[in-house]
């Protein structure tokens, strides 16, 4: 079964997601004890007006007397208006409990995922979180709402309808609850099936979104490849399929609420049968035969909630297991109890040893993506990483910030594990600038800064001019109040790294990293871009990773890397002297294509 299929439901209680669940009431015990209060007020408001009815029928209306019929009445129109208070409290108590939990789960889950380590991402599906902090915690505040207090009305009402006719008339109280059995049978027949068709209903509408979120994020090959009526077909399937999960299920409840119905009226129809009886006989006043006619309408009511609430509940334990799934996922990097803190950061980047592998073969051996590497960067040293696709370039990067730990081997900072560092300590002294630039929703001014309240409009403008940034923002109608589209599409790939360019400016990083950054710049940015990088390379320890050899040829050092291991170190010049893989790697950025080619499949050899 794939990640989309999930929503396969276990059991419908489960008492250990349930004492969990009931930790999140901890915070509001007063809102809802006021509310179960206030549902036991609601109760016994809803239990006395047929029970003032039976009143005024019994000692006014068949004997014909009016005195007392007004006082009645008045007390019938104050429960009526005091319950709509405390029914209008009682929505209001339980939302309110709801949306509050909700948000702390939401602020739970997501503070949880800003904790885990890229290895899990990389693992899990965006969209798959997303569920989980949006629809799966919306099936909770639905629990939490309308379903765990409110579950006491029911049972309130349930339990003091059945006392009260038991009370006033056992025996017609039992002709009642003969049609139980019945009710009893059909509920968990339709129960089981409703069941079903909910879980299918989740698992094609997972389908559908999966299959659209891909569609919409491959728009420009789907229309390249004239894929439009390939896809709307396979779309058609999927659509109908959940339009029939959802046919099935309407189809259940349009079945499920009549029956309730004809067994309430056969109930109904027992009480006018047997109290019409027995009244001519003088063992049930008419009042009591009304009261139990208004009883019986009651009496089926919270026994048709609680089957709802009983699906909500099925809903909430398997959003609350996929939830708490998430929420027990360690993350991999995790900080020392007592971190050191570098005083004064020089700068200096020693790796030692280091062995690396992002998963392990079938056989369950670690296939290393970085063997046994070992290289030192002095303080302020400007060094450049190159080599073919795969040779583990970026790998470093990940190891060097700490997104992943290394598998043997250490990396120190100025002499210091980064292990025993703080990990958000270690990545402020880093700068990384990456291929792929990502842009957050908001201004120009608020992607550069990044919620850095230290970094001022002038910093931001001055770090926009040295990285060529400005001339096309000050273009914008906002400037640099502008609105970015989502991930930046409104500008091109070139803007976009600018910006990043100038957002690593404006942080003043002691180590920066750039991984391919000039990639997508054209040659006339690439140039004012490389006069900016000067600037700031000054006395800042610096790694360029590239595939442009152009772009690194000032680099104190440059270091090749084959297979994840070092093979050559030297300057360029040195390298080209060498005649070895950096020289054959120069040679392709200048040769026809087919030379390049025949070139390209030896050095991978």
């Amino acid at each position: 079964m794939n990640y989309h299929e999930e929503e396969i439901l276990g059991k419908a209680y489960d008492s250990r997601l349930l004492n969990r669940l009931l930790t999140y009431l901890k915070p509001y015990w007063f809102p809802v004890v006021l509310g179960v209060v206030i549902l036991l007020i609601v109760t016994l408001l809803d239990l006395a007006g047929p029970y003032l009815i039976k009143m005024a029928i019994d000692r006014n209306i068949v004997p014909k007397v009016t005195q007392g019929l007004l006082t009645i009445v008045l007390i019938y129109f104050a429960v009526l208006i005091v319950q709509f208070a405390f029914k209008y409290a009682r929505t209001y108590i339980m939302q309110w409990i709801g949306q509050h939990i909700v948000f702390d789960i939401r602020m739970e889950i997501f503070r949880h995922l800003q904790k885990l380590s890229l290895s899990f991402f990389d693992k899990n599906p965006v969209g798959r979180l997303v569920t989980r902090v949006t629809t799966d915690v919306e099936t909770l505040n639905e629990w939490f709402s309308a379903g765990i207090v409110s579950v006491f009305g029911d049972l309130f009402l349930l339990i003091g309808i059945i006392v009260i006719m038991l009370k006033v008339n056992w025996k017609l109280a039992l002709i009642t609850f003969s049609v139980m059995p019945l009710l009893a049978y059909f509920t968990f027949f339709i129960r089981k099936r409703i069941r079903s068709a909910y879980r299918d209903i989740r698992v094609r509408i997972a389908r559908i979104n999966a299959y659209l979120q891909e569609n919409i994020s491959g728009m420009t090959v789907v229309q390249i490849f004239n894929r439009e009526k390939r896809n709307f077909k396979k779309f058609d399937e999927l659509n109908k399929s959940h339009l029939e999960a959802h046919l099935r299920s309407v189809f259940y409840y349009s079945l499920f609420w009549p029956s309730i119905d004809l067994i309430e009226s056969i109930a109904l129809a027992l009480i006018i049968w047997f109290g019409a009886m027995w009244k001519y006989g003088g063992a049930v006043t008419f009042g009591t035969l009304v009261l139990f006619i208004e009883y019986s309408k009651r009496f089926f009511r919270p026994i048709s909630d609680l089957t709802d609430k009983y699906n909500i509940l099925q809903s909430a334990m398997a959003s609350s297991e996929r939830i708490f799934l998430l929420l027990d996922h360690k993350p991999d990097i995790t900080n020392p109890e007592q971190p050191i803190v570098l005083k004064k950061f020089n700068g200096e980047i020693e790796f030692k040893n280091v062995w690396f592998a992002y998963k392990n073969n079938e056989d369950g051996t670690p296939d290393y993506v970085i063997k046994d590497l070992s290289f030192r960067v002095r303080p302020g040293e400007k060094i450049a990483i190159v080599g073919a696709t795969g040779a583990g370039k970026s790998s470093i990067i990940n190891l060097l910030c700490r997104f992943y730990d290394v598998t043997q081997g250490e990396i120190l900072l100025d002499g210091v594990d980064i292990k025993k560092m703080n990990a958000q300590d270690l990545r402020s002294y880093i700068g990384l600038v990456l291929q792929d630039v990502f842009l957050f929703a908001g201004t120009v001014e608020e992607n550069i800064r990044l919620g850095n309240s230290d970094i001022s409009i002038d910093i931001i403008t001055q770090a926009a001019m040295d990285v060529n940034a400005h001339p096309f923002i000050d273009k914008m109608p906002e400037k640099y109040n502008e609105q970015m589209m989502e991930r930046g599409a409104s500008l091109s790939t070139g803007q976009k790294q600018l910006l990043a360019f100038a957002r690593a400016l404006a942080f003043n990083p002691n180590i920066l990293i750039l991984d391919e950054a000039t990639s997508s710049v054209d040659t006339e940015s690439e140039i004012l871009i490389q006069q900016a990088l000067k600037r700031l390379m000054t006395n800042r320890t610096s790694i360029c990773i590239a595939h442009r050899l152009s772009t690194i040829q000032n680099c104190d050092r440059i270091i090749v890397m084959h297979k994840g291991k070092i093979r050559e170190q030297g300057t360029h010049q040195q390298l080209l002297r060498l005649k070895g893989i950096y020289y054959k790697l120069y040679q392709l950025q200048f040769m026809d294509r087919k030379v390049q080619e025949e070139k390209f499949l030896a050095i991978s050899v």
